[in-house]
C-alpha cells in the first residue's frame, strides 16, 4: 500500500501550504483584475453629475447615486429601440440556430444517412476556409436581406464547432435505446424529439448558450447589412456611441420625455449602456455553468 501512494505522479499530491497561498493569491490578483473594471463602469453609470465632475472621468470612489443614466436611456430613445432589438435578434437567432444545428448533427451522427460523408466533409471543410466578406455581402444582397433583421441572423446560423460538438454527442448516445424505439415502429423525428434531446439537456443548453451570447455581441453583421440606423442591435449603439466617443445627449438617443429636464453626464450614460450590455450574459451563464463538463467537454472528448 505505501508503495502504491509513493508512485502516484507529483500533480496528485496535496499541494504545500506554500504553494496553496501561492495560488490563492494569483486567484486573489485576477479576481481584483476582473472585477474592478466592472466597479469602475457601475458605479460610474449610478453616479450624479458632481460626482463625474470631481473625478474628472471615471469614478473610482462612490460620491452619490443616480439612476437618471438609466433613466435617460430607457426613456423611448434609440437605446430602448436598440434593446429590443438585440433581444428579438439573440432570442429568434437562438431557436433558429439551435434548431437547425440539432437536425444537422443528428442527421450527420447518422453512419447510413443520404450524402452522409460529403455533407460532413463540407462541414468540417468551413474550419479551414471561411468565406470572404464581399462574397457574402453579394450573396446577402442578392436574397434581398440588406437592411432586414434577417441579415443578423441567417449567414451565422449554424456555426461549425457547435454543429460537430453536437454531432460528436449524439453518436456516443447508446445506440440500443433508437433501435428498440425503431423496433416499436417510432420514426426519426419521434427518436429525436422524445429520446434523444431529453438526453442530451446538456450539450444543448451550453450550444444555445454560445449561440446565445454570439448574437447579443454580434455588431458586425449590422455595420455590412444594416444602413438604417434605426435597426441597430446594441452592441452597435455601444461602438458608435461609447468606442468612438460620440455625444450621447441628442434627441436621437434620449427619449421626449426627458427633454428639457437635467440629463445624466454623457460619460454616465456610456457607462450604462455598457453595463445593460453587460447584464444579460451575467445573468445566463451561472445558469448554465453546471451544464459545460457534463454537456461540451464529454461531447468533444468522446468523439
Amino acid at each position: 500500500m505505501s508503495t502504491l501512494f509513493q508512485s502516484r505522479p507529483v500533480w496528485a499530491e496535496r499541494p504545500s501550504l506554500p504553494a496553496r497561498a501561492a495560488k490563492n493569491t494569483v486567484l486573489a490578483v485576477v479576481a481584483v483584475v476582473i472585477l474592478l473594471p466592472i466597479y469602475v463602469v457601475v458605479l460610474t453609470s449610478l453616479s450624479p453629475a458632481s460626482a463625474v465632475t470631481a473625478a474628472g472621468g471615471l469614478v473610482v470612489v462612490p460620491g452619490g447615486i443616480s439612476f437618471q443614466a438609466y433613466a435617460d436611456l430607457f426613456s423611448g430613445g434609440v437605446v430602448t429601440r436598440a434593446v429590443l432589438v438585440s433581444l428579438g435578434v439573440t432570442a429568434v437567432g437562438t431557436l433558429v440556430s439551435l434548431a437547425a444545428t440539432v437536425l444537422a448533427a443528428y442527421g450527420l451522427s447518422r453512419p447510413g444517412s443520404l450524402l452522409h460523408r460529403p455533407l460532413l466533409f463540407a462541414v468540417l471543410l468551413t474550419f479551414l476556409f471561411a468565406p470572404g466578406m464581399i462574397p457574402l455581402y453579394l450573396l446577402v444582397s442578392d436574397l434581398g436581406m440588406i437592411d432586414s433583421y434577417a441579415a443578423l441572423i441567417l449567414p451565422t446560423a449554424v456555426n461549425a464547432f457547435n454543429l460537430v460538438v453536437m454531432r460528436a454527442f449524439f453518436m456516443n448516445l447508446p445506440g440500443e435505446i433508437a433501435d428498440s424505439a425503431r423496433m416499436d415502429g417510432a420514426g426519426e423525428w419521434t427518436i429525436l424529439l422524445r429520446l434523444v434531446l431529453p438526453m442530451s439537456k446538456g450539450v444543448t443548453a451550453v450550444v444555445g448558450l454560445f449561440y446565445a451570447v454570439g448574437y447579443w455581441n454580434a455588431f458586425f453583421n449590422a455595420i455590412l447589412y444594416l444602413n438604417d440606423n434605426t435597426k441597430w442591435p446594441l452592441q452597435l449603439i455601444l461602438r458608435q456611441y461609447v468606442q468612438r466617443g460620440q455625444q450621447l445627449n441628442s434627441n436621437s438617443l434620449i427619449g421626449d420625455a426627458v427633454q428639457g429636464t437635467a440629463s445624466a453626464p454623457n460619460l454616465a450614460v456610456q457607462m450604462a449602456i455598457v453595463v445593460v450590455a453587460l447584464v444579460p450574459v451575467t445573468l445566463i451563464y451561472p445558469l448554465v455553468q453546471k451544464h459545460f463538463t457534463k454537456g461540451v467537454i464529454i461531447g468533444a472528448v468522446k468523439g
